[in-house]
């Protein structure tokens, strides 16, 4: 590598990577539109390739190769966007079409970070990425496939985010929340008590379980999920009793029917394999410099050593001899993003003058000319609101450990001011809810030691009051559960002796009366703090104990499956297994019995039938009673249509 009489290095394009040059000549055109021809002239690599474009081959080959870094750049959050084919004079013959940034209408938009914030900042980062779903309403009309993995329509800025948060790419995310957010390959919005919410979900029975185990919800969009949940239904209102054999023959052809309409899904389930762990991560060359380049373009004129720039985008080294590869590889990259192309007149990859003679001598990294590449540097108001909204959802979601969900919530404070009132999604991923609504005046009871009076609805969907004393809060599978003491007659004032209600009958399991109540947190509609008469004596149980608690009081239940070995057996515990027929005879302990209608409708194109007879009518009520919400909703959508027509 020789330098140049202007002291600039030169190189001759020989490393292959043609991508950083197109972000160069395209952040220093910018705003202007450069036409095909244009950028194939001032690109280095092209023009050598392709030269003047004059025949068919070398447009085509052009095209393809621009085409592939132009993708490669979007992969890593620089989108160039594209317009119709320009005509120029009759000399310059015909362009394909014109290009520039994609930078939106608003300013990027920039803020400190602090080191606490990374793993957190990194780890929602990592989700919001995986959402895909914008937080801009979508144009109209535009058909979004269920069965499309959730890969981003347009690409998320989130190397803007690297130049303002540096040494996010080297942050370990967690392995748990990379397991959580890779399995639900797929997204849906979805309408809470009217409000959008965005859920990432593995296929459409982990939909339908969810949509089901939420009241008041309903499908916004894709119309496939919709169509989906309609088909579940539709067959759930079809459920034969599990111990009458004598129509299973009929159920067997529904069953198949329905399975078909949905082989392909299921296909597209089994062999799709989501983001890699290592997506988000420090990879390859041209995706290391790129986050360099954002930072310093972010950082004009302020002064950052090798050592220190070699940790934030490289990592922590493990010793002085990989310390000093580390610097090595900083270096390089400082040359690469400081070089012209051999003729001294295209852009090459000279995006950046540097203090040559203090790097020299000190290895301190001072840039300036940026080319306009601080235009890229920051967030887009867009993807702030999503990467808030992932912020809020960790701080409330058992993803992350308690220090770091309590890091989330201090950064979500942070964050949100930068969101405009009202712009903020709601996201979700399926079987992980974020802390219940009366989550927080239980967890204040449990620290005060007072007693709770609560309106909750029990497993077969009744609403009933009592006076309890909450004990423990713990997680199960991504669901919050409270422990509650009963035995609080002795504590409770005399005009709330009426809601005491306290089981002494046995509990088989423990050979003790049921003194405690284990509660889905979700499932009390309202509660208020009482204080007790007199201190309250809980006996300290274990998170383990407290779960036996709960087995004796569940209920037998059954259902007959269309064929043997189905995933979605193996997550239920404890339950026997029997051939059947074709397929299987599932029979278990169910503690609620709104989860079991819930379980059996989700997976309807699987099950033949189900007991006992009071269950099996709760499922074909709930099925018809959902149906004739959709029916209602489809009607309103196109009363509505006909009416703006």
């Amino acid at each position: 590598m020789a330098e140049g009489s202007n002291g600039r290095r030169r190189f001759s394009d020989k490393w292959g990577k043609h991508e950083l040059d197109v972000l160069a000549v395209l952040s220093s055109a910018f705003p202007q539109w450069l036409t095909s021809r244009q950028i194939a002239q001032r690109v280095k690599a092209y023009a050598d390739s392709y030269g003047e474009l004059a025949d068919q081959a070398a447009k085509a080959a052009f095209a393809k190769q621009f085409q592939r870094d132009r993708a490669k750049l979007a992969a890593m959050g620089i989108a160039i966007e594209s317009r119709q084919p320009e005509y120029s004079s009759k000399s310059e013959g015909q362009d394909f079409a014109s290009y520039r940034l994609q930078l939106g209408d608003e300013p990027r938009i920039r803020l400190k970070f602090r080191q606490e914030d990374m793993p957190v900042l990194a780890a929602a980062n990592y989700l919001a990425r995986s959402m895909s779903m914008s937080s801009a309403p979508a144009p109209q009309p535009q058909h979004v496939s269920r069965t499309a993995p959730r890969v981003p329509q347009t690409p998320i800025p989130g190397l803007g985010l690297d130049s303002i948060a540096p040494g996010l790419g080297t942050q370990h995310i967690p392995e748990n929340l990379v397991k959580e957010v890779d399995s639900r390959r797929f997204a849906a919005t979805l309408s809470v008590n009217g409000e959008n919410l965005n859920v990432a979900y593995s296929d459409t029975d982990d939909l339908v379980m969810f949509v089901l185990e939420h009241p008041n919800t309903s499908i916004v969009n894709p119309q496939e999920a919709v169509d989906a949940f309609r088909r579940r239904l539709n067959a759930a209102i079809d459920f034969q009793l599990a111990d009458d054999s004598a129509n299973m023959s009929s159920a067997k052809v529904a069953a198949h029917d329905l399975a078909s309409e949905e082989e392909d899904e299921e296909a597209e389930n089994s062999s799709g394999k989501g983001h890699k762990k290592n997506s988000l991560q420090t990879g390859s060359e041209v995706d290391r410099r790129l986050r360099l380049m954002l930072f310093l373009s972010a950082h004009m004129g302020e002064e950052y050593s090798l050592s220190e720039l070699a940790v934030r985008f490289i990592g922590v080294p493990k010793n002085d001899d990989e310390r000093k590869k580390y610097i090595q590889t900083i270096h390089k990259d400082i040359n690469t993003l400081t070089t012209v192309s051999d003729d001294g007149e295209m852009a090459g990859s000279q995006f950046f003058d540097i203090d040559w003679s203090l790097l020299e001598s000190e290895g301190i990294v001072c840039a300036t000319n940026s080319l306009g590449l601080e235009r890229l540097a920051g967030i887009s108001p867009q993807y702030m609101s999503m990467l808030t909204a992932s912020v809020n959802y960790l701080a409330h979601a058992p993803l992350l450990p308690s220090e770091e969900r309590r890091q989330a919530l201090d950064l979500y404070e942070r964050l949100h001011q930068y969101v405009e009132p009202g712009s903020t999604p709601w996201l979700s991923l399926t079987g992980y809810e974020v802390e219940p609504r009366s989550f927080s005046i239980v967890k204040k009871a449990i620290a005060e030691h007072s007693l709770l009076d609560m309106k909750y609805t029990d497993g077969s969907g009744q609403v009933r009051e009592r006076l309890v004393a909450p004990s423990k809060i713990y997680v199960d599978e991504g669901v919050y559960y409270v422990a509650l003491w009963t035995d609080v007659e002795d504590v409770a004032p005399e005009k709330l002796h009426g809601i005491v209600h306290k089981d002494m009958t046995i509990n088989k399991e423990t050979g003790e009366p049921r003194i405690w109540q284990i509660l889905r947190i979700s499932r009390i509609e309202e509660a208020q703090i009482v204080e007790p008469t007199k201190p309250l004596e809980i006996p300290d149980v274990s998170v383990s104990d407290l779960r036996k608690w709960s087995i004796d009081t569940s209920t037998a239940a059954a259902f007959i499956t269309d064929q043997p070995h189905l995933e979605f057996i193996r997550t239920l515990a404890d339950a026997e297994v029997e051939p059947y027929g074709e397929g299987e005879k599932v029979r278990l302990f169910i503690q609620s019995d709104s989860w079991f209608v819930a379980f059996c409708i989700a997976h309807a194109r699987h099950i033949l039938a189900v007991a006992p007879e009071t269950l099996r009518t709760m499922i074909v009520a709930r099925a018809k009673r959902e149906l004739s919400m959709l029916d209602s909703e489809a009607a309103a959508q196109s009363h509505d249509a006909h009416h703006e027509r």
